[in-house]
């Protein structure tokens, strides 16, 4: 059975069971009709993902694996703010008129700093070390910056990836603020797992660990009756993955690049409310 869907059961039954509520806090989230989206959430969440051994992916529900990555290189790869370049609509509502989020995101990813071996942006940096000096302790990027956060359409919720090399292994750290649960979890560990297997690809490593730290892990009151029901469904065995091995650049992969395979999941949940 697919260790990623025992992860996640453990981790809402400890949320439903031992968290917070908000309820009677004056909260900034709210739903579609105005009414207030408490929360009931869990402190610093630590998950661990061993690449090696599987592909996180649920099957308690389908995770849209190549939607995820599809989001993923429009921040790391195309480094765009504009939601005209995503091929989904999850960032719609934070977008304005003309379509960009700010100075948030793939713009942070984009902007240039003079590194000790020259001046280029985040994304290059790890890169360059991971090929250059891997066992550096220096290898991460951050887009939390705080200057630029009035003119962002969507503070960074997953702000900061550490990158750790092991032997041959690839290891990283993505520290996330705030997750709503339900909505985004595995969504972003699908995410960062195969931003692993892609630098790993590219600068002669293996995948190794992902470990995913979340500062404020909630599952919003309107979600519980869903979350309740999902983690009573039967769980299968993870998906198998892998990347296309003729891709040697990071900026070459495409979402056809990913070959996924025996993904064997229980049926979709449609309409989830979204708090905002």
């Amino acid at each position: 059975m697919s260790k990623a869907d025992k992860l996640f059961v453990n981790m809402c039954k400890d949320i439903l069971e031992n968290g917070y509520s908000s309820e009677g806090q004056t909260v900034r989230a709210v739903w579609e009709d105005g009414t207030p989206a408490h929360t009931i959430k869990k402190f610093g969440v630590v998950n661990r993902y061993d690449l090696q051994e599987e592909f996180p992916a649920l099957t308690l529900r389908p995770t849209a694996i190549k939607s995820a990555v599809d989001e993923l290189l429009w921040i790391w790869q195309k480094k765009s703010n504009d939601i005209h370049e995503l091929n989904s609509k999850i960032w719609d509502e934070w977008a304005d008129e003309q379509g960009s989020i700010g100075k948030a995101y793939g713009y942070q990813m984009g902007i240039k700093y003079k590194f000790p071996h020259g001046e280029m942006d985040q994304v290059d940096n790890v890169i360059w070390q991971l090929k250059n000096t891997p066992y550096s302790r220096r290898i991460l990027t951050n887009i939390y910056k705080f200057d630029d956060l009035m003119e962002m359409g969507l503070e960074p919720c997953a702000y900061s990836v550490t990158f750790n090399v092991t032997g041959n292994k690839l290891n990283a750290i993505l520290n996330q603020r705030s997750q709503d649960i339900l909505a985004a979890n595995n969504w972003n560990v699908v995410q960062y797992s195969v931003l692993v297997h892609m630098l790993a690809q590219v600068t002669g490593l293996v995948p190794g660990e992902l470990v995913h730290v979340i500062a404020d892990a909630h599952i919003y009151d309107r979600h519980v009756p869903i979350i309740k029901e999902l983690i009573e469904r039967p769980q299968y065995d993870a998906p198998t993955f892998s990347l296309n091995p003729d891709i040697k650049d990071f900026y070459d992969f495409t979402t056809d690049d990913l070959i996924i395979g025996e993904y064997k999941k229980n049926p979709q949940i449609t309409n989830i409310p979204i708090a905002i």
